[in-house]
């Protein structure tokens, strides 16, 4: 198993984002599942990658965000999450331990 965070620089959002992930895999007693951060570079890596935005945390390449697979507007973008509690600029720790636990 493995935690991937995608990102672009000049995107904010998921500065701190790897440590909030460690403490959330600790909580859950999964703290040695490796997190690799990836930058991507360019349109055509964010369509390659189906990149939804920055940033995009997939666990065993599966995006934690349950609307993912309808969308297709891939690039080079911040990404922002509707939730329950309003729009965010990281998933909310719900959506992770589903996928983490799925």
């Amino acid at each position: 198993m493995m935690i991937e965070v995608l990102y672009f620089d000049g995107c904010p959002n998921h500065e701190g984002l790897e440590e909030h992930l460690r403490s959330l895999l600790a909580a859950a007693g999964k703290e040695e599942m490796p997190i690799v951060s990836r930058r991507i570079e360019s349109d055509d890596q964010a369509e390659a990658e189906r990149f939804l935005g920055s940033p995009t945390v997939r666990i065993n390449r599966v995006d934690v965000d349950p609307s993912a697979d309808d969308r297709h507007d891939y690039g080079l973008m911040c990404r922002v999450y509707a939730t329950e509690e309003g729009l965010r600029g990281t998933p909310p720790d719900a959506w992770i331990l589903a996928t983490l636990n799925s």
